[in-house]
């Protein structure tokens, strides 16, 4: 499977980075996490874009823009346990819902992203 066609190319992960956000404004479940983010989401959609296309097969264009990231190093300025992961892949799983994905991809990226989510977690919470 073409992971970054079945996501809609930059068009269909950019829609699923709008509605992740999205969520993240209208959810209460995700206040927790709305604020460890600017006023201005903008940059964050960008990165987070970039971020998906490359991990799906795409573009790098997260490295091509921004260069390397380590997940984890990046979240450990924040204090992310149990209540903030699941916030985060709420919003997500719920932006995912929505999208135009084949059922066996939706469960597939869920999946996939709740790899990062979970470790970015166990590093904090080792280092807390």
């Amino acid at each position: 499977m073409d992971l970054y066609c079945a996501a809609g190319e930059l068009a269909g992960i950019t829609s699923l980075v709008d509605a992740f956000y999205s969520n993240m404004d209208d959810f209460p479940e995700a206040r927790v996490i709305r604020s460890m983010h600017p006023d201005d989401l903008t940059e964050a959609r960008k990165k987070l874009t970039y971020f998906l296309c490359g991990v799906l097969g795409g573009p790098r264009l997260y490295l091509e823009h921004y260069g390397g990231v380590d997940l984890p190093d990046f979240h450990r300025q924040f204090t992310i346990g149990t209540d903030e992961r699941d916030a985060w892949m709420f919003c997500m799983q719920s932006a995912i819902a929505i999208q135009p994905y084949e059922a066996s991809f939706k469960e597939y990226l869920l999946a996939r992203l709740s790899i990062p989510a979970e470790r970015i977690r166990l590093v904090n919470a080792i280092e807390t």
